[in-house]
């Protein structure tokens, strides 16, 4: 069965155990990335320049730029930028290109091609699996469980900078990826994994 990933529309990106009943759902909640305009950027003027910029060198030497729904980048004047609130990578070139053309307006022309690079995605999603927490918590390896502090066990998957949030009703939190496939990787491989131990 494929695995259903949620971004604005559904898409079927990878293949499943057969046996499995119902189609884990993942859906990217936040992508955070890295870029390079390589240009400086004056950021007083773009303080003075743009309603929606927020800039306060005393306690932080980034300037806050907010441009869509829940988008926001941190804009430094060696001219590299962090992004954070899209939704897929390809979202995050679109947010670099609206912060290219906010920069064009106010006569701060980008002509290089920018460098991104995607930091970390997260993603949250259901495997449809009622899971025992206290019994995966020996089973696990790099697995941590404190329930009186954190109702979610914290999985660490072995060899990899990818780690899961487990919660019993089959719920999951997927963080450390680095692109979409990634992500569908790891989901296919912790199911593969809780089978084995349940």
């Amino acid at each position: 069965m494929n695995l259903i990933y949620k971004r604005k529309a559904f898409i079927n990106i990878s293949i499943f155990q057969d046996s499995m009943t119902t189609k884990p759902k993942i859906d990217i909640q936040n992508v955070v990335a890295s870029c390079n305009l390589h240009h400086e950027l004056p950021l007083e003027k773009i303080t003075i320049a743009l309603p929606n910029a927020e800039y306060n060198p005393e306690q932080f030497p980034g300037l806050v730029l907010r441009l869509a729904a829940h988008k926001t980048a941190l804009l430094f004047s060696s001219g590299k930028i962090v992004c954070t609130g899209a939704k897929s990578e390809e979202e995050v070139h679109d947010f670099v290109k609206m912060i290219i053309k906010e920069m064009k307006k106010i006569k701060i022309d980008i002509t290089k091609k920018p460098d991104i690079s995607i930091q970390n995605m997260v993603a949250s999603g259901d495997i449809f699996m009622k899971l025992n927490l206290n019994s995966l918590a020996f089973k696990l390896e790099n697995a941590e469980y404190e329930p009186e502090q954190f109702p979610g066990l914290v999985y660490k998957v072995p060899n990899s900078h990818i780690t899961f949030l487990l919660f019993g009703t089959g719920k999951i939190v997927c963080t450390g990826a680095k692109n979409e496939k990634e992500i569908v990787d790891s989901v296919n491989q912790l199911i593969k994994t809780l089978k084995k131990l349940i």
